[in-house]
């Protein structure tokens, strides 16, 4: 056995896996094939790149993203305090600086002198196959895994496939809105109370937070975006690329197609708003959110989209208040890549048929970055586990997080036989039913969480 685990993938659940390795005194060989390959999404040389939302979600524990957050900081995760560090104005939600972040956990892995930082494609002048041999191995290369480690990946797992895909949103300048349309504020938080007179609704609403910037539209303005967008020139994907989308980040565009009303009950909803111009309800409003520490940068909430790029700036430029928009970063469509982890792994991550590998990331079919870190940190927890049992001679005792906390429950999810897996999101719905019936929802949520903490 040689003195090291290896980690393939330098994102999100890659660095923390490789944190927590190393809590236990454990050497670590990174691999991260960036900045000598790029994949289709990425741009960034830094470790644990954002490609899509800045957003980490909601921060408060009645949302199952905010309990799996504080069940993460419960167990000191890297990537968790970095987000702590690096947010930005969003309300409730946990929103960061994505160049920010990214500097940051770069700097505590590439410091840290138990982790080496190997700039290679797995698949070239090194094998998974071999890599395995050698000692243990956590793949952790996300959903924009690299067509040579992903051809090794199915000649281990024999699967047909393992690609599905998804779109990110676009990024706008701020000084490019126009604020004689737009306007800032939360949901419902901007809405006009009974008791307020106009001046004094105008004169509240001047004063809210500047993470969401709305802009509302009228039904013949709205109207009139949908037929551009449905009619819009999209790229064209290759032959070898399988048309799957997951759900959980549809093309706008695909939205809109399946009706003239679905935007507006889907991200262009405009309940909760009304329009200082006219003081009413707009018919739909397209909601921006801040991106950058500077507030520079906002984007457009539920856009991710596979138009061309010409065509992006040309539809998107409709909608009132971004017709001189500045796009610094258009929307894009790549591939996702994922296993059947429900017949391939159990609920440590740990692959099945070879106990010396494990899966880490959204590549095990968790959907979003606080899963990924979740399943990083699990992961990494048990791999250390395993070395530690064969250097010193011992049994070997797996980490199972318990099913009612949040960590727990998207492990027991991922690992459970299912023969229609998809990929699944933090949701109270993974957990086990409270004992007594609660009717209502916030109320029950929070004894969910209540209860996960005290199980973790």
């Amino acid at each position: 056995m040689i003195n090291y685990i290896s980690i393939i993938g330098g994102g999100l659940a890659g660095c923390e896996a490789a944190y927590q390795i190393t809590k236990e005194g454990i050497r670590v060989k990174l691999y991260e094939m960036k900045p000598l390959k790029y994949s289709p999404a990425h741009s960034n040389k830094d470790l644990a790149e954002i490609v899509c939302s800045n957003s980490f979600k909601s921060n408060l524990l009645t949302n199952a993203c905010g309990l799996l957050k504080e069940e993460l900081r419960n167990l000191d995760s890297l990537l968790i305090k970095t987000a702590d560090k690096t947010k930005v104005p969003a309300g409730q939600a946990l929103a960061v600086d994505r160049e920010l972040f990214s500097q940051e956990v770069t700097k505590q892995i590439k410091s840290n002198p138990l982790i080496e930082v190997i700039n290679e494609e797995i698949g070239n002048k090194i094998s998974l196959k071999d890599l395995a041999k050698e000692g243990i191995v956590i793949i952790a290369t996300g959903p924009l895994t690299s067509d040579k480690l992903s051809k090794e990946i199915l000649e281990l797992t024999g699967e047909k496939n393992l690609a599905f895909y998804d779109a990110a949103a676009p990024i706008i300048t701020k000084e490019s809105i126009n604020f004689d349309i737009a306007f800032y504020g939360n949901r419902y938080e901007q809405e006009k109370k009974k008791e307020e007179s106009i001046e004094e609704w105008k004169e509240r609403i001047q004063n809210q937070d500047a993470s969401y910037i709305n802009l509302p539209m009228n039904k013949e303005e709205y109207e009139s975006f949908v037929d551009e967008l449905i009619n819009a020139e999209k790229v064209v994907l290759h032959d070898f690329e399988k048309r799957e989308i997951f759900e959980g980040c549809m093309p706008i565009e695909i939205m809109a197609n399946r009706g003239i009303d679905t935007l507006r009950f889907g991200p262009l909803k405009p309940v909760g708003f009304d329009d200082p111009r006219t003081s009413k309800r707009p018919y739909a409003v397209a909601q921006l959110r801040q991106d950058n520490a500077n507030a520079s940068l906002y984007n457009i909430v539920g856009f991710q989209t596979n138009l061309k790029f010409g065509e992006q700036k040309r539809v998107f430029e409709k909608i009132p208040g971004l017709e001189n928009a500045e796009f610094v970063k258009y929307g894009v469509m790549h591939r996702n890549t994922y296993i059947n982890s429900t017949k391939l792994l159990d609920e440590t991550y740990n692959y099945k048929k070879n106990n010396n590998i494990y899966f880490a990331g959204q590549i095990t079919g968790v959907e979003g970055y606080v899963e990924s870190i979740s399943s990083g940190l699990v992961a990494g927890i048990n791999a250390g586990n395993k070395y530690n049992s064969v250097i010193n001679n011992g049994n070997f005792e797996k980490t199972i997080f318990s099913k009612y906390t949040m960590i727990g429950a998207l492990a027991n999810y991922i690992s459970t036989e299912n023969e229609k897996f998809q990929p699944m999101n933090a949701n109270f719905g993974i957990l086990p039913e409270l004992e007594e019936k609660v009717k209502d929802k916030k109320l029950r949520y929070q004894k969910l969480a209540d209860r996960a903490l005290i199980n973790l």
